[in-house]
């Protein structure tokens, strides 16, 4: 996986990793973060049964996560400003805000409505190869190297994925490829995020850019609920708001302190292959929970991807 956590997430700032009996806390981090992002799907799955729309789902997870890292980019903006005397340029600020929301609103949106008409665990696998993305389209359009094992890696998963993809086909029809251009869509629209992100985190800092990039997501998000929604539609019932305090803390907020302290005890590479537990942690709460089935085609659909995203890890630099 890339260096930074693998989802729109804050991040502390880098430290040296501390002596090695931080090891073990460190693994301990990393599993509790990617168990916590493999609830993500399985929330929104029961919230959908709760017939609420994508547009005011996706608005309830923004505004409640927002104030949350509305405080930690205060802190960050007291300590630039402490540090450097100066506030971003308004540009800088623009161009942050326009990456976050394509990487907080449009790729988060176009996750949603996939997961309208695909299970929960084929939607996570397809989401998990977004790091192979990052690269091919890295070199498509940054001029950046891509090494054979990538490609190789990439045609691994994407088999995987094409095994579940004509199992899925075959029960459920055309609803599946809707769904999985949906998904398909918000991993390659991350992974742009990621390329763009990069640069504008290096100016501003890591804790800073996404206030600011949260700040456009949520304003994207809340621009498009007013215009596809009557106002009144946010005021949720219990459960609803239950579900919405769910995704933005337990599936969002909190497994991105997680990973960002495993980043500071262990290797990136170490933080990424234990991400490979998220897939499998969707796969067992969406059959507990959603009820849905684990067929043979499906595990083996699975191994190969967590096979060629894990070799695309282990082989890729830090």
């Amino acid at each position: 996986m890339e260096s930074e956590p693998a989802s729109p997430l804050p991040t502390l700032p880098r430290q040296s990793p501390p002596a090695n009996d931080g090891m073990p806390l460190g693994y301990l981090y990393a599993a509790a973060g990617a168990a916590l992002f493999s609830t993500k799907a399985i929330i929104i799955k029961l919230a959908y049964a709760e017939a609420i729309s994508t547009e005011t789902l996706l608005a309830l997870r923004m505004g409640l996560a927002l104030p949350i890292y509305l405080a930690i980019g205060a802190l960050a903006l007291r300590d630039r400003f402490r540090r450097d005397g100066d506030l971003p340029p308004t540009r800088l600020v623009l161009q942050s805000a326009l990456i976050g929301a394509l990487g907080y609103w449009l790729a988060s949106y176009a996750d949603f409505l996939g997961l309208q008409y695909i299970t929960a665990q084929f939607e996570r696998l397809i989401l998990f190869t977004y790091p192979l993305f990052v690269v091919l389209l890295g070199a498509m359009f940054f001029r950046q190297d891509v090494r054979a094992h990538t490609l190789l890696a990439f045609a691994v998963s994407y088999f995987g994925l094409a095994l579940i993809f004509t199992e899925n086909f075959s029960l459920e029809g055309e609803d599946v490829a809707v769904g999985s251009v949906f998904v398909l869509a918000a991993a390659v629209a991350f992974a742009l995020y990621q390329l763009l992100a990069k640069e504008a985190i290096a100016k501003t800092g890591p804790r800073l850019f996404t206030c600011i990039a949260m700040l456009g997501a949520t304003l994207a998000a809340f621009v498009q609920f007013f215009v596809m929604e009557e106002a009144a539609a946010i005021l949720v019932g219990p459960r609803l708001f239950l579900y919405g305090i769910l995704i933005a803390i337990f599936a969002t907020v909190l497994p991105s302190f997680f990973l960002s302290e495993a980043l500071h005890r262990i290797s990136a590479q170490a933080t990424g292959v234990i991400g490979t537990l998220s897939p499998l942690v969707t796969i067992i709460l969406a059959a507990l929970i959603l009820g849905e089935s684990i067929t043979l085609v499906g595990i083996t659909g699975t191994a190969l991807v967590l096979c060629g995203v894990g070799w695309f890890t282990l082989t890729k630099k830090s």
